[in-house]
């Protein structure tokens, strides 16, 4: 092939496909998982802290470290193995330890890796933690007197995974000692590989699922809000259809849900649609286990289908109906700002008839004035003609009566003239 160029990105992207092999594993062993995510309450994820932690835990231990931005890591800790992955929100930790403990299934002693100061000093909070049985396949009665010895009944689902070749269980009940539960029972023709990659969905079945069900504690926070406002909302669509207040008043108000709404939309949107991703998650990883029956017990599809789902429509119930309220408050403000501009343009209107009122008021009085006015000028144009003419008038053997009345109409005639023509050269 000619020689090309390749995209910077090419090599990164195809190796991100094969980042995180899933773990071998061969039973029996026991693996110990936990998931930290850090506190709600922080400003925005610190990447950095994950990481010290992560090298902290490997001191510890002499173990070798990750490359520099690494978002994953797989290595030997002591006699352990260690399973390290760097997701969005969260960190999980998996430790895979090949002795059994037959005395205590499920000890707590499997999260030993794991120093008590350093858990104290993690940058998070646990959002799970699980302990992993991995046995081989006893007879069926055998599975039952260790399923009825180890999980609540209630609550337990079995399954038969990947063609018949495990079977899996767990109750989703958090423990005396704080952990979840899984056991798995592989079968003879099952390899190492598959036995890791049922572990694996195991442990992101219960991740994803803890993860979204934040969405549903949030929700729960979120709907005494959304009642309080919904009724304020339909408050004011009520007043503003009966025309109870005045319409800016309304509208303000409207403004002001509308703005709350915005504002919650803005908080949740990013735990509504990482909720819908967790859950998809959840799903495809339970169908990944291709699951089937086994003696009559509910399966893990089931056990969400009646305890996990109804949380999900719950959290997308209450993300339609914040959408549909912000779109009621914005169409019930559009509503009525398109009242109030019409109520304007009416007053606009009222106040430029008034003022085309006041204006033939203005230009009567004018004329009037105006009247008033030449009879002054011409009063005083008479007067200063009369002095100007006393001469001419005795002279001539004229009275001064005689004179005044003769020069009068002529002045006046002049001035209204000249004060009208001076009128029409401002009017034009």
């Amino acid at each position: 092939m000619s020689p090309i160029s390749d995209h910077p990105l090419r090599y990164k992207l195809a190796n991100e496909l094969h980042a995180r092999p899933f773990p071998s594993m061969q039973p029996p062993c026991v693996a110990a998982y936990l998931a930290i995510k850090q506190s709600e309450m922080a400003a925005s994820r610190d990447r950095s802290k994950d990481m010290a932690h992560l090298l902290e835990l490997l001191d510890r231990h002499g173990a070798t470290h990750p490359q520099p931005g690494a978002t994953h890591y797989y290595g030997q800790i002591g006699r352990h193995w260690l399973k390290w992955e760097q997701h969005t929100e969260f960190v999980t930790y998996t430790i895979f330890n090949d002795q059994l403990n037959s005395e205590h299934p499920f000890d707590p002693l499997a999260f030993e890796p794991f120093p008590e100061d350093w858990l104290a000093d993690a940058p998070g909070e646990r959002v799970t933690s699980v302990i992993l049985r991995i046995e081989s396949r006893p007879p069926a009665e055998d599975i039952n007197a260790r399923l009825y010895e180890w999980f609540v009944p209630e609550s337990l689902a079995v399954s038969s995974v990947l063609d018949d070749g495990a079977i899996v269980a767990g109750d989703f009940r958090i423990d005396g000692n704080g952990h979840m539960r899984f056991a798995v029972f592989a079968g003879e023709g099952i390899g190492k590989r598959r036995t890791g990659r049922i572990v694996q969905r195991l442990c992101e079945v219960e991740t994803y699922k803890s993860m979204s069900m934040l969405g549903f504690a949030r929700v729960r926070e979120l709907d005494p809000k959304l009642n309080a406002l919904d009724t304020q909302l339909t408050r004011l669509m009520g007043a503003m259809s009966e025309g109870a207040s005045a319409a800016e008043t309304t509208l303000k108000e409207l403004l002001s849900i509308s703005a709350d709404l915005e504002s919650l939309s803005a908080q949740n949107s990013f735990r509504f649609g990482a909720t819908g991703a967790y859950e998809a998650i959840v799903n495809q990883r339970i169908e990944a286990l291709r699951e089937e029956r086994w003696e009559g017990r509910q399966t893990f599809a089931e056990f969400m289908m009646r305890r996990y789902e109804p949380a999900m429509r719950t959290v997308k119930s209450v993300e339609r109906r914040l959408e549909q309220m912000s779109s009621r408050s914005i169409r019930a403000s559009n509503l009525l700002r398109t009242r109030v501009d019409v109520e304007r343009s009416a007053q606009n209107q009222k106040l430029l008839e008034s003022m085309d009122q006041r204006s033939d008021v203005q230009l009567r009085l004018q004329r009037t004035v105006e009247g008033l006015s030449v009879v002054a000028i011409s009063y005083y144009a008479v007067s200063l003609a009369a002095y100007l003419l006393y001469p001419v008038a005795d002279a001539a053997g004229m009275s001064r009566g005689w004179l005044m009345a003769a020069v009068t109409l002529p002045i006046v005639g002049l001035v209204w003239w000249m004060v009208r023509r001076i009128r029409k050269g401002i009017e034009r």
